[in-house]
């Protein structure tokens, strides 16, 4: 039987760190989380701190190649119910002219 459970790793790769956070301040800064949490007054670095952990997660699975885990995670968290159509890809980043 599979049980869904949260585990936290205790060795740290500094790649992943820093692509977790690169990829957090990407997602959080000047847009509508960061938006929100003032508004409503949410810690800005809990919230940050939560997102890099999520998006560290799913980081090491993927280096990994750990199929198995990473269709798991699909299955668990792409419904109909939240998913979004018309997803379009936004990037920064410099480009030469």
């Amino acid at each position: 039987m599979k049980v869904w459970k949260k585990v936290h790793l205790k060795e740290q790769d500094k790649n992943i760190n820093i692509l977790s956070n690169t990829i957090t301040n990407y997602l959080y800064t000047n847009g509508p989380l960061e938006q929100l949490c003032m508004k409503y007054h949410v810690n800005h670095q809990e919230i940050k701190k939560y997102i890099a952990n999520r998006i560290a997660g799913i980081l090491v699975i993927y280096i990994a190649n750990d199929q198995r885990r990473i269709h798991d995670i699909v299955n668990r968290y792409y419904t109909k119910e939240t998913f979004l159509s018309h997803i379009i890809p936004e990037l920064e980043g410099y480009i030469d002219q």
